[in-house]
């Protein structure tokens, strides 16, 4: 892949509590976005930082890998099936 094909691909885009928040097109850059979130969680005992970093430092790198992204569909089903009335 080169560089003319990354700046052709779509950008990516995370919906959270419906609304959409558009992602860097470098792989590179989601991915250190991704790990300095998670990174940034772990020190939640800090002001400014927060665990909440947790959830969203995972949610970008799901977009990169798929033993993430598959926990990610996992919970969206699961969360699916939880709010569904009976």
């Amino acid at each position: 892949m080169t560089a003319a094909d990354d700046d052709s691909a779509p950008a990516r885009k995370i919906s959270i509590f419906g609304r959409e928040f558009t992602m860097p097109r470098s792989r590179g850059w989601r991915i250190a976005i991704g790990m300095l979130l998670t990174l940034g969680g772990l020190l939640g005992f800090l002001p400014i930082l927060g665990f909440w970093m947790i959830p969203l430092g995972l949610l970008v790198l799901s977009y990169e890998f798929a033993m993430i992204r598959r926990h990610r569909r996992r919970f969206i089903v699961w969360w699916g099936r939880r709010r569904r009335p009976d």
